[in-house]
């Protein structure tokens, strides 16, 4: 008796086969005007890019909107602008190693700030210099003038940035003895040697620091979508960049590693241009792949290169048309969306493989007897049998990706969305313009016309019999002798099961070990300046890492905890070999407290030159007026506290302290891989995040309403979810594909298998991921997401053709439905790999990532597609369709074999 879900499965099967066979029909009758409305549909679809807007901000990729980190940012920026642009030099010795404080050597490095000081860069017709540019609030020793009135940080401040002065003086090391404590010289030297008595002898390097306010909103990067900033990028590249690029020529005593504000925009940028043609390689190897296998490799009757021309043209439309209508949905363009035509192809040409074998089965008589009647009712056919196959793999991607469409990361929320509308078109395309294009070429090969000059016809007539019928590739037949024989027989399930155990295990381990990391140094490419930068400064200033500002509120608070403010230093001591880990505050580069300034000035200096308040008991001025007023003429640019300039919030008419900030930082959060890599600890940097914030809470009332900031903080927010977004996103995904498969397959038991198929290769996906050492970060979580779509085709292809095929062996029918499928499977797979593993050379981060886990992808999904799956099939497989084909004649598999030795006889009439 045939149970409710088996008169469910069936209508739904047949259900789907009659749509795809009515449009089949339509599509074979008239494959021209098919054509045309494709392209017309993608042109109209493309007026969407009007509303073409791209993203390039990490804080609006990476970072979930409306986080604590976001509301400290703006609250900040509300007081003290966007942060400035950062541009540094480790000066060293032209032998690395060797003392550089040596007169000489302070000499070049002079010369080469002043190269950088005076020289200008042209942007849109103007001049800019380092002073039309530079942050305001810096200091030297005696001056207050040019560039002293700039944010530059280094002991050529010593000299006031003037090569005369250096050179006038006779006693230059007690000069620099003068810079600061011990501990000040030792933030800003590298290896520095000291006396008994604390007396600097020598060092092995020193900074060099500029500091230039942020010029974003100037540029309109708002409603860009970007961070350009043309007139400081132009400067830090005509000027800075091309000084420090200058040192080995001009400032022989000299070697400098540096890094400047675009330096990471600019090296991942041509770490991506450069790998640029190993993309189009890739799509070279595609074209050759596909038509080496859709049809005969040499050009002549059964080639079918045109058809692979054809397959590329129906992923380029596809992802024409849903680029432009998801702009015009308002949807973001971002830099991982540019993976997406990959994945567009790798679900393409499994499609164009299925349609292709679809076609070739249904093939029952030579071609040059078939009429165009004859060739539309195989067409119709061929889509009934392949329409429903792909409809279940594109409609299982689509969910797959549109779960995460939801994603609170944005970057990966707008790429899924922009994955589910391609995916939505390939369908579209696959079913209509690549199938008339079939119908085109299957025209082409029955009028004996050539295969790219389809107007000529062949001087050599067509050779075939009247009956000739498909017959089975290679591929095809090693599924039905070799392959399904060896994993069918009871050993071979056996050692399958085991196997695949054995791996499932591998991967739980790994999985389960997989962290999140901070992995911006590995997209920057090898050989990179940035990298002898960043090594550089991993030796020479191990303690100094993540900037960070506590800002405090209220100019009536902060006069009333005055005191408590000035020695907040002594709340922040003891704090950095455990969480929050922020740098012990003995420097001017740990610390920078306006009011612990001008507590120690007014204990020297007084108020008589800087307004003339009167001083309470306790040193300070005795009203909150005098005390706004004294803060500003000391902090003020020309004033003795110049260096906390940018410190102080004043209101617009001056009378009032809105807030002021205390510059401190944390220590270096970094960790040693097992390869020996340095790597930006991403589970530190939250921590450190993390109790920060409680630190401040636990202040309470002590002290002005305060929170932290830093710069980094957007990014370590997006560390702090990322992890749960990728398990959640993949569990979602798969519980939404189980209810497609289920609806689409129409068998609860194969749904349910092809279900725990995927998710099994998932795991060990993740668990593989591990050990080639690929971390959960940016990229690799979109990556997992595109592994949830592929890996269900090649196991959803599988399943559904399984209950194709009728017969009371399930181990027939999984031969059937191997033979039947297993070559365009493979074929599709192997497609998808060849795009990617031309990018397993490359030196991009994202496409070297890219190429591993499609490589991870593309190898458990195949397994698992025609390994697993077939032995679970025939072990728990449910009954086939009632519209079911039966097998013809006996196979390997067949427990009575008669010792034939062919894999399939076909019964006498």
């Amino acid at each position: 008796m045939v149970s409710c879900m088996e008169k469910y499965g069936n209508k739904v099967e047949i259900f789907i086969s009659t749509i795809f066979a009515r449009l089949g029909q339509h599509v074979s009758q008239k494959p021209r005007q098919t054509i045309v409305l494709s392209i017309l549909l993608t042109a109209i679809c493309g007026a969407g890019f009007a509303r073409w807007t791209t993203e390039n901000r990490p804080d609006k990729l990476w970072v979930p909107q409306g986080t604590i980190a976001e509301v400290e940012t703006q609250d900040y920026e509300r007081f003290f602008g966007s942060s400035s642009r950062f541009n540094t030099i480790i000066v060293q010795a032209e032998n690395k190693g060797d003392n550089v404080l040596t007169k000489q050597r302070l000499e070049d490095a002079l010369k080469m700030h002043f190269e950088i000081e005076t020289q200008k860069a042209t942007v849109e017709e103007k001049d800019y210099s380092l002073l039309d540019l530079c942050t305001k609030g810096g200091s030297c020793a005696s001056r207050f003038d040019g560039v002293c009135q700039c944010l530059v940080t280094s002991i050529l401040r010593q000299w006031n940035y003037d090569l005369a002065t250096l050179q006038n003086d006779a006693d230059f090391m007690s000069t620099l003895n003068a810079y600061g404590s011990r501990d000040d010289l030792s933030a800003t030297l590298g290896n520095p040697v000291f006396d008994d008595n604390g007396t600097l002898l020598s060092a092995e390097s020193f900074t060099l620091s500029y500091f230039i306010d942020d010029r974003t909103e100037e540029a309109g990067s708002d409603e860009k979508g970007t961070d350009e900033d043309p007139i400081n990028e132009g400067w830090e590249k005509d000027v800075f960049l091309a000084t420090v690029e200058s040192v080995p020529s001009n400032f022989t005593s000299l070697s400098v590693d540096y890094l400047s504000g675009r330096s990471f925009s600019d090296e991942f940028g041509s770490a991506i241009s450069g790998d640029l043609f190993l993309v189009q390689v890739s799509y070279v190897v595609v074209f050759l792949f596909l038509g080496a296998n859709l049809g005969r490799i040499i050009p002549g009757p059964e080639s079918r290169w045109t058809m692979s021309l054809a397959a590329l043209f129906m992923v380029g439309l596809s992802t024409a048309a849903g680029f432009g209508l998801s702009s015009a949905f308002g949807l973001f363009f971002g830099p991982v969306h540019s993976l997406l035509p990959f994945i567009l192809l790798g679900i393409g040409v499994d499609d164009a493989f299925v349609i292709v074998n679809a076609f070739n089965r249904e093939r029952v008589g030579g071609r040059s007897g078939e009429s165009n009647s004859e060739l539309a009712k195989r067409g119709a056919k061929a889509l009934a049998r392949a329409g429903a196959s792909i409809t279940v793999t594109s409609f299982t991607d689509l969910v797959a990706f549109a779960i995460s469409a939801s994603s609170s990361l944005p970057a990966l929320a707008s790429f899924c969305a922009y994955a589910s509308v391609g995916i939505v078109f390939l369908w579209i395309f696959a079913s209509t313009f690549f199938t008339a294009s079939v119908i085109l070429d299957e025209r082409r090969q029955r009028d004996n016309r050539r295969e790219c000059l389809c107007c000529l016809t062949r001087k050599k007539e067509l050779e075939e019999e009247e009956d000739e019928k498909y017959h089975e590739g290679i591929v095809s037949m090693y599924f039905r002798n070799v392959h399904a024989p060896t994993i069918l027989s009871k050993i071979g399930k056996l050692v399958v099961c085991l196997l695949f155990s054995a791996l499932l295990g591998l991967g739980i381990w790994g999985a389960i070990n997989l962290s999140v990391e901070n992995t911006q140094r590995a997209f920057i490419p090898s050989g990179s300046y940035l990298t002898d930068y960043i090594n550089a400064a991993d030796k020479y200033y191990p303690a100094s890492g993540i900037d960070l500002a506590f800002v405090f509120e209220g100019s009536s608070s902060i006069y009333d905890k005055r005191v408590a403010l000035s020695e907040l230093d002594t709340r922040l001591s003891g704090k950095s070999s455990q969480p929050p880990y922020i740098a012990e505050p003995t420097s001017e580069t740990a610390y920078r407290n306006v009011l612990a300034g001008l507590r120690d000035f007014l204990n020297t200096q007084g108020t008589s030159t800087i307004g003339g308040a009167t001083l309470g008991t306790d040193n300070w001025p005795t009203s909150e007026s005098d005390f706004v007023s004294t803060v500003k003429a000391y902090a003020s640019v020309t004033g003795p506290g110049a260096v906390y300039f940018q410190d102080v919030s004043f209101s617009e008419d001056g009378t009032q302290i809105n807030a002021i900030r205390v510059q401190s930082l944390y220590v270096s959060l970094t960790k040693t891989k097992n390869n020996g890599d340095v790597i930006d600890d991403a589970m530190k940097q939250i921590e450190a995040m993390d109790k920060t914030r409680e630190m401040i809470a636990s202040w309470g009332d002590e002290l002005p309403n305060a929170y932290p900031y830093s710069e980094s903080f957007i990014g370590i927010e997006g560390f702090k979810i990322i992890r749960r977004e990728l398990f959640v996103n993949v569990a979602l995904a798969l519980v939404a594909v189980a209810v497609i498969v289920f609806v689409t397959v129409a068998s609860p038991v194969t749904s349910l298998l092809i279900t725990i198929n995927v998710a099994f290769c998932i795991v060990e996906i993740l668990g593989f991921m591990y050990f080639l050492d690929i971390a959960i970060d940016s990229v690799s979580v979109i990556n997992i997401v595109l592994s949830v779509g592929l890996s269900i085709d090649y196991s959803a292809h599988v399943g559904h053709c399984f209950m194709m095929k009728g017969g009371d062996s399930k181990d027939r029918r999984v031969l059937e439905s191997l033979s039947d499928i297993g070559a365009a499977v493979l074929s599709g797979a192997a497609t998808t790999f060849l795009a990617v593993v031309v990018l397993l050379f490359s030196s991009s981060y994202v496409f070297a990532t890219l190429s591993k886990q499609f490589a991870l992808t593309v190898g458990f999904g195949v397994i698992h597609g025609l390994v697993l799956l077939p032995v679970l099939l025939s072990l728990l497989g449910p009954k086939p369709f009632e519209a079911a084909e039966l097998p013809l004649g006996i196979s390997k598999v067949d427990k009575k074999i008669d010792n034939h030795d062919l894999a399939l006889e076909e019964s006498d009439p």
